[in-house]
């Protein structure tokens, strides 16, 4: 890699002076063997060395005193800057402005090499820029690393990129990259030279300026499709819902009515069981408006747990608890099962729409089982029913809110609530079947370790 700066004045005139004394040295040594004016092209090897360390103008006071340090050592009259025969001017001459323009055409040389790998690390720059901010989202977060590779490219001891213009810190000074770009704070003393100022630091307040522009163009458009999502999602709420509303109301709002009326005449038998039709339809209409309620706050990752320790038998006797029909479940309980820390309430929810599920499936006079059990880092709940099963291409879309498998009614909200409590809590719900032998549907919740439930 080429020195991006030449040596300060002080070290370049010692560098010439050196190098003229260690080959002015060298033909002393070979004067014996071969003649002087054989010998004085080796001051061009000195030329050469300072033009390309020290520049141009170096190398031209180094040719100069080459011909002055050759004439007093070498012509005669020895130690004398006057010379016996007049043409050796000539020869000198000639030599000078030799050596003058090789040391110009070597620091012409070295410049455009110089150049041309600043251009090259300015371009890799560039690319490596672009290619970081197409890949990664979020500009405020690749600045550090920018600055980075930024400072590393100027020969800057350190930088700091912002997307707005701001206070520069103690031992900072900055340099704008552009309308919208930003700015470069680099250390004092450390400025990046013109020729990055003027095409390195634009292009990339070009850059950083797209990059934000597109993110914010992005984040118009997810605003956007997020918009359409949702009103797609209530029209669809309201299709998928309606009729599950409009059933239990109906059934209300007639009950009522016979209650009501003036003209039928009604047992008291007839008047309780009206009642309890109503009170079942509202319990229905309850439900499904939680559950509507649920499946909106898991969509909006509004569902936080409330984390404690709980022991599965606890979690399972509480989902038994809100069935209408606990008769028609089987526990199986392992021993040794560890503490999970749950969301009780949650897991209650998802374990009653998993049981429901499986209780509406699976014929009247059939039992659904329940096996708990563990593994090493996981509690598994699992539930079996006795149903037709599902088909191998149905085993994940039925998580899919709305969705419904046959007429065995529900909104279809069910099973999509349940897993998304399942992950709330850190766990896990899938489905497993085959055709005509019922499914199965297992949690997957983390175990804590070294705690179990303490046999009563």
């Amino acid at each position: 890699m080429l020195r991006r700066s030449l040596l300060p004045s002080a070290q370049a005139l010692l560098a010439s002076v050196l190098a003229v004394a260690v080959i002015t040295f060298s033909i002393a040594l070979l004067d014996n063997y071969v003649p002087p004016f054989g010998l004085v092209v080796l001051y061009t090897l000195a030329v050469l060395a300072i033009a390309f360390f020290c520049g141009r103008t170096w190398a031209s006071v180094t040719a100069v005193a080459s011909m002055l340090a050759f004439n007093f050592f070498f012509l005669p009259p020895a130690h004398s800057l006057s010379l016996q025969d007049s043409s050796y001017w000539f020869a000198l001459l000639a030599f000078v402005v030799t050596a003058i323009v090789v040391g110009t055409l070597a620091a012409n040389a070295r410049n455009r090499a110089v150049e041309s790998e600043q251009r090259s690390r300015e371009t890799a720059l560039l690319a490596d820029v672009a290619t970081e901010l197409l890949r990664r989202p979020g500009v405020e977060r690749e600045l550090t690393n920018l600055a980075e590779q930024t400072a590393k490219t100027l020969g800057l001891s350190s930088a700091r990129l912002e997307l707005r213009s701001g206070r520069a810190e103690l031992g900072e000074l900055p340099y704008p990259l552009g309308e919208d770009g930003g700015v470069l704070y680099a250390p004092t003393g450390e400025e990046p030279s013109l020729d990055a100022r003027r095409r390195l630091l634009p292009a990339l307040g070009a850059l950083l300026a797209f990059a934000q522009e597109r993110e914010q163009l992005a984040g118009e458009a997810l605003a956007a499709e997020t918009l359409r999502r949702s009103d797609a999602a209530k029209t669809a709420v309201l299709r998928a819902v309606s009729h599950d509303f409009r059933t239990p109301l109906a059934t209300i709002e007639t009950a009522l009515g016979s209650l009501t009326s003036s003209e039928l005449e009604l047992t008291d038998d007839d008047r309780a069981s009206l009642l309890d039709t109503i009170r079942l339809e509202h319990q229905r209409l309850k439900r499904l408006v939680e559950d509507i309620l649920d499946l909106s706050r898991l969509q909006a990752g509004a569902a936080d747990p409330a984390l404690e320790l709980w022991p599965a038998s606890a979690l399972v006797e509480q989902a038994l608890d809100a069935l209408p029909r606990r008769d028609r479940v089987k526990v199986a309980l392992r021993d040794d099962l560890p503490l999970v820390r749950v969301d009780a309430v949650q897991l209650q929810r998802a374990l009653v729409n998993v049981l429901e599920n499986a209780l509406r499936v699976s014929p009247p006079d059939q039992t659904v089982t329940v096996d708990v059990h563990a593994t090493r880092k996981e509690l598994l709940i699992r539930v079996v029913d006795q149903g037709p099963g599902v088909p191998p291409d149905e085993l994940e879309r039925i998580f899919t809110p709305f969705h419904q498998l046959g007429p065995a009614g529900g909104a279809g909200l069910g099973l999509a609530i349940a897993r998304g409590f399942a992950e709330a809590n850190g766990g896990r719900l899938w489905a497993e079947s085959r055709a005509g032998q019922g499914a199965s549907f297992a949690f997957a919740l983390p175990a804590v370790e070294g705690l179990g439930e303490i046999a009563g």
